[in-house]
C-alpha cells in the first residue's frame, strides 16, 4: 500500500514540499505516489492507506480545485488516515506556522467537510522574479503592509525544511482506522 500525496501549488513550493515529505517518507519505508490535485479526476482509492493533501494560499484563498476535490472526496478522506498542509507567506513568522495560529488555515479546517488525522502549516518562498508584473506589485504590496521583504529581484525561501522533515515523521505514524 501507498500513501497518496496531492499537491496544488501555484509557484512552485508547495510541489517542492510534497516532493520533500516524499522523499522523506521514502527513508522511513514508507512508498508515496505524488499528483497534482489541479489535473487529478478521479483516485482508485483501494491503491492508498493514507492521504496527505497539502495546497497554498494567493491573496488569502486556496485554490478552488481543493474544495472542489475535498466535497468530491469527503467519504474516501474521512475513511482513511489523513493530513493536510497549508503553504503560505504569513506563516514566515513562526507565531503563525500551526493550523491553530494561521488564519488561513484555521478558516479552511472550520468550513470543510473533511478532518484531517494531521495538520500543519509550512512557510512557502517568494519568488519575485517568476511573478507576472501584477503579481509582483500585489505581493509586494502585502509584503511592505507586513513587513517582509519588498525587494522584487529577490527570491527567499522561507520553509523550514526541519519543521517538514517532523512532519513526514508524524505522517509515517499515523494508523488505520
Amino acid at each position: 500500500m501507498k500513501t497518496l500525496m496531492l499537491f496544488s501549488t501555484r509557484d512552485g513550493q508547495t510541489r517542492e514540499i510534497a516532493a520533500y515529505l516524499c522523499s522523506q517518507l521514502s527513508e522511513l519505508g514508507v512508498d508515496t505516489a505524488m499528483v497534482d490535485l489541479n489535473r487529478t479526476e478521479s483516485i482508485d482509492w483501494q491503491l492508498y492507506d493514507r492521504v496527505v493533501i497539502g495546497a497554498s494560499i494567493r491573496y488569502g484563498h486556496f485554490h478552488s480545485a481543493l474544495d472542489r476535490f475535498v466535497k468530491k472526496n469527503t467519504t474516501a478522506l474521512q475513511a482513511i488516515p489523513s493530513a493536510f498542509f497549508a503553504v503560505n507567506l504569513v506563516a514566515r513568522k513562526p507565531e503563525k506556522r500551526s493550523p491553530q495560529t494561521n488564519s488561513y488555515t484555521r478558516k479552511f479546517l472550520l468550513r470543510s467537510p473533511w478532518q484531517p488525522d494531521a495538520c500543519a502549516v509550512f512557510a512557502g518562498a517568494l519568488r519575485y522574479p517568476r511573478y507576472r508584473w501584477f503579481d509582483r506589485f500585489m505581493i509586494r504590496l502585502i509584503m511592505k503592509m507586513t513587513g517582509g521583504e519588498t525587494d522584487t529581484s529577490k527570491e527567499v525561501v522561507y520553509t523550514d525544511w526541519e519543521q517538514v522533515a517532523g512532519f513526514a515523521k508524524e505522517l509515517a505514524q499515523l494508523s488505520p482506522k
